[in-house]
């Protein structure tokens, strides 16, 4: 894998097929379509310069100038060809002095990655682009949730840079917009929870022109607008301005006070809460960088958005109640939030949810508005568990942790002719600008050249997925040397220091047709990113398509892509072999079939849109760790080292660390768990004891720093309650009805599921026929 690890670090992208086949037919026989896992914001190698002007375009087809241009520096007129079109194109006067010893910065052959600074801006550098936050906070919890949760604001308020702009609105029954610009007495404007909030009433009710008449036409938004600068900063203040204020407005504030009845729910209006957040930035400051951050401790229960009714007679909606259609409130909150998103994407805007409630909030229905804005989402149990506290530190944290933060992104695609672009599954929005490149088939946000990414980070990952047009090649064609394709990836976006950039990446690949082109195709697989992309079509698709089964789905496409790709005789199972570049895929797929993203029994809808929303916005190294968590030992024989995902790599006298993403457990053997209980760790002679238990807890701890949201920390022990986090992810190779015994001092599991070992079987025996 490292050639494919490499060119990741240079360009932050990773293809399944990194030699494409040439023409539709190929294409459809490789099962796993041509994509390209592309992570926007990677952070760029040292040797990559920050160019300090606007680039070169084609005057054709306006991709941008890069190493795989062909430059002519011997006539008069300097000239360059487009890679794309072959389109000849001058060099401006101030490129004149260029030549093939002094080239500029996007022509050296290793900046197939280069960065420009479009415009600068005055401002103060700061943390994230998002310069606004408004914070919205629930205040149907019990009081010892809300003091977690204030604490938690209290903390992060004092982290959050000074010249950043901060606002505040609390709701329950009603919903509150609190004046941060008026310290002498709190004033806060109320609206009410149960009906839709517009625009206009949000202009009208917080006296937004005062004494002056409001302009007849056009639409308002911001100081150009016509808005003062003062009615704004009575709502939305700098965080050196308004923290006194803010912090006793927070200590201050109390449960919601509207009575309860023993066998109703809370009456809390999620929906016009966030409504009215989203009204409020997009008069204040529409097209800048701004996050709604929502904190939420149960479910919607009144006006747009609602997910259950007040009654708890009435149960909060399952996996079950939706596929039959039976949930009555769902499709119409659906329909609410999105067009909620349609008005974020279309300010600028993104909204962040921190769920923590042992209710569901209503992620199911609020993705859409959090995945096409770009936002962060957080579900933890309580806001006093350390997932939610330290994810939330970790988005205003700066230094080597923070997560890069930059706002207000259009993603565009060139590339060459004889491919089309289906579309993008990941966190983006459509912003319907059609082109010759857009496919007949959509998958994701779709028939569309150029995407909008309201919020995106450091490992934000986008998955766009091709589609071949050629319907065939000569073989004339196929043996020549002329099979080099190209891929331009642009995206425009607005730094932490406030000012616009511009990333380019160009990616070449060849094509490969005809006669021993299997080869050459095997050469190029990379396993781990078409598992990430097999995992991403597979959740999109249990989610658009009613009648799936993602079963069935999965086991025919790898069926497929093991004939076509393995070696055997036909009908003859012990003779079928796999690549070493195939060999791990299978395993991959046995994990995802077991997976939180394809099981659904057992987890909530938003649980199940929690884990999927992460999945489609992680790099390809945290997903695959998602599809196939990874165990390592620990014991005196040796050092840490990897273990197999089984049973049979429990062991009495080892230690266990598995990291499955959004868990991560510490598992002790039967003799460590014993020898700890009796103190041994304590006494000075066994040193080496103690040094065993704390390697996996400091190992943990590095992967919790690294990580967004913060993972769960489980530490258990072999037959405790606990232990069921590992034993739900191991392969079942030892259980209560097979054959194999247990391994002396390790677990058999209690289970029907099938084991790796015999999924391989039949793999073998329906691949070869």
């Amino acid at each position: 894998m490292s050639e494919f690890l490499d060119l990741e670090f240079q360009d932050g992208v990773r293809m399944p097929w990194n030699v494409l086949p040439g023409t539709k037919s190929d294409a459809a026989n490789c099962v796993i379509p041509i994509s390209v896992i592309y992570t926007p914001l990677k952070p760029l190698p040292p040797t990559v310069p920050l160019l300090p002007y606007s680039p070169l375009r084609c005057r054709n087809c306006r991709s941008v100038i890069n190493p795989f241009a062909i430059v002519d520096f011997s006539s008069a007129n300097k000239i360059w060809i487009c890679s794309f079109c072959l389109q000849r194109n001058y060099f401006p006067p101030h490129f004149q002095s260029i030549s093939d010893q002094n080239l500029p910065g996007e022509l050296y052959p290793q900046c197939t990655t280069i960065e420009y600074e479009t415009s600068a801006t005055n401002q103060k550098p700061q943390v994230g682009s998002s310069n606004v936050f408004l914070i919205v906070v629930d205040t149907c919890v019990i009081e010892e949730e809300l003091s977690f949760l204030k604490s938690a604001l209290l903390q992060v308020l004092g982290m959050i840079p000074e010249n950043c702009l901060i606002g505040l609105i609390t709701f329950g029954t009603y919903i509150q917009v609190h004046e941060l610009g008026f310290s002498q007495i709190p004033k806060v404007h109320v609206f009410k929870g149960s009906k839709e909030v517009t625009k206009d009433q949000v202009l009208e009710q917080m006296g937004f022109f005062g004494k002056r008449p409001r302009p007849t036409t056009g639409v308002i938004a911001g100081v150009r607008d016509g808005l003062s600068q003062e009615s704004i900063s009575r709502f939305l203040l700098p965080a050196s301005d308004c923290e006194f204020v803010l912090s006793s407005i927070l200590e201050e504030l109390q449960k919601d006070p509207w009575p309860v009845p023993s066998n109703q729910r809370a009456s809390r209006c999620t929906g016009t809460a966030l409504s009215v957040a989203a009204h409020l930035l997009g008069l204040c400051v529409p097209g800048s960088g701004a996050r709604i951050m929502a904190f939420l401790g149960g479910p919607s229960t009144e006006g747009p958005g609602t997910i259950v009714s007040k009654n708890l007679s009435e149960p909060m909606r399952s996996h079950k109640d939706l596929d039959k259609d039976s949930a009555p409130h769902y499709h119409k909150a659906v329909k609410f939030y999105e067009e909620l998103s349609r008005q974020l994407v279309h300010q600028g805007h993104v909204l962040d949810v921190f769920a923590c409630a042992l209710d569901q909030v209503g992620i199911a229905e609020l993705k859409v508005a959090v995945e096409k804005t770009g936002g962060l989402v957080v579900l933890a149990e309580s806001f006093g568990h350390s997932v939610f506290k330290d994810s939330l530190s970790r988005v205003v944290q700066s230094g080597d942790h923070d997560l890069g933060l930059s706002s207000n992104g259009i993603f565009e695609i060139s590339c060459s002719k004889d491919i089309k672009i289906q579309g993008i599954i990941g966190p983006c929005a459509s912003l319907e600008k059609k082109g010759p490149v857009c496919s007949e088939t959509v998958i994701g946000q779709g028939n569309t050249t150029a995407w909008k990414l309201c919020g995106l980070d450091k490992t934000t990952s986008l998955c766009l997925i091709f589609d071949v047009v050629k319907k065939e090649i000569s073989d004339a064609v196929a043996q020549s040397v002329n099979n080099q394709f190209y891929f331009q990836f642009l995206t425009y976006y607005q730094h932490g220091s406030g000012q616009m950039r511009l990333r380019v990446t160009t990616l070449p690949r060849r094509w490969v047709a005809g006669p021993g082109s299997k080869e050459e195709l095997i050469s190029g697989f990379d396993q781990e990113a078409a598992a990430v992309v097999m995992a991403r079509q597979v959740s999109i698709k249990m989610e658009n398509e009613a009648e799936f089964d993602p079963i069935r789905w999965l086991d025919k496409s790898l069926i497929h892509l093991c004939s076509r790709f393995g070696e055997y005789q036909k009908d003859a199972p012990s003779s079928f072999t796999l690549s070493p570049r195939f060999s791990i895929f299978p395993q991959f797929m046995f994990n995802l079939r077991r997976s939180q993203f394809v099981q659904v029994f057992n987890n909530s809808p938003d649980e199940t849109a929690y884990f999927r929303m992460i999945l489609n916005r992680e790099n390809v190294a945290n997903s695959v760790v998602m599809i196939q968590p990874s165990l390592i030992s620990y014991s005196f024989h040796s050092g840490p080292e990897p273990v197999l995902l089984d049973v049979a790599s429990i062991a009495a006298d080892r230690i266990l660390l598995l990291d499955s993403y959004f868990i991560i457990v510490i598992f002790h053997g039967s003799t460590i768990a014993q020898w700890r209980k009796a103190g041994y760790h304590e006494q000075p002679e066994h040193q080496a004891f103690t040094q065993l238990l704390q390697a996996p807890r400091d190992d943990a701890d590095a992967i919790i720093k690294e990580r967004f949201p913060v993972p769960r920390l489980v530490i258990c022990d072999q037959h405790g309650s606990q232990a069921r986090f590992l034993l739900a992810k191991l392969n079942p190779s030892a259980t209560y009805n097979s054959d194999i015994p247990a391994v002396p001092g390790g677990d058999i599991l209690f289970t029907d599921d099938v084991s790796f070992e015999v999924f391989l079987d039949h793999l073998q025996r329906l691949a070869v026929q």
